[in-house]
């Protein structure tokens, strides 16, 4: 038995580890809605910088994308979203779509797909930070030309479809003391707080995800 445990431990080639340091080239796919209802949940702001350390997790960053509706009428939104731009992140924006009931809504299910189907080739692993379960097929589609995906997203929020078609899924609560903002003064982020919706309605459209 000691000798069946020990050709056991000689076949663990890898620690949990050493795959995450072998993840290659990442690239960061971050549906911006999804994330800001996903902190609102666990009560905290997040900070795009740690965040993007965190994700990136000393591999090779190819792009980190940020998708996020827009209003062209909210200076303190434009200031945060030019932040992002000069720290690291690449901004996808779309005008917000006023709905019958008066909420306003910008949907990038498709702008995410379309951009992690196109880069396949130039990435070796995707991170992406939803739990939206429209993604899932992208994300299969993705996995089978060679990409290894990981999901990053709150467990209460994200489709099982989703987390079954990634290679490895990340609750954000796991990690929420490593991406949180921390009350400072001096600091030009803090000046920018991210608010995807002009007018907040509820989170049944966030958690809306099975």
């Amino acid at each position: 038995m000691l000798n069946h445990d020990h050709v056991l431990s000689q076949d663990t080639i890898f620690t949990p580890e050493q795959v995450l340091e072998n993840r290659g080239r990442v690239a960061i796919f971050i549906d911006g809605s999804n994330l800001f209802y996903a902190a609102l949940q666990l009560g905290i702001e997040i900070d795009y910088t740690k965040l993007l350390c965190k994700l990136t997790a000393g591999s090779r960053l190819f792009r980190s994308f940020f998708y996020t509706g827009v209003d062209r009428t909210n200076e303190k939104q434009q200031g945060f979203l030019l932040w992002m731009r000069r720290n690291g992140y690449r901004v996808i924006a779309k005008d917000l779509v006023q709905l019958p009931d008066g909420s306003k809504k910008a949907n990038l299910d498709v702008e995410i797909a379309v951009d992690m189907m196109a880069l396949v080739g130039f990435y070796d692993t995707a991170v992406l930070v939803s739990g939206d379960g429209d993604l899932a097929y992208a994300v299969d589609a993705a996995s089978y030309r060679g990409a290894r995906i990981e999901v990053v997203s709150l467990r209460s929020m994200t489709s099982d479809n989703l987390i079954n078609v990634s290679d490895r899924y990340i609750d954000l609560d796991t990690i929420k003391d490593d991406i949180r903002k921390l009350p400072r003064h001096g600091s030009h982020q803090h000046a920018y707080s991210y608010r995807p919706l002009s007018s907040i309605s509820s989170l049944e459209d966030a958690e809306k995800r099975h």
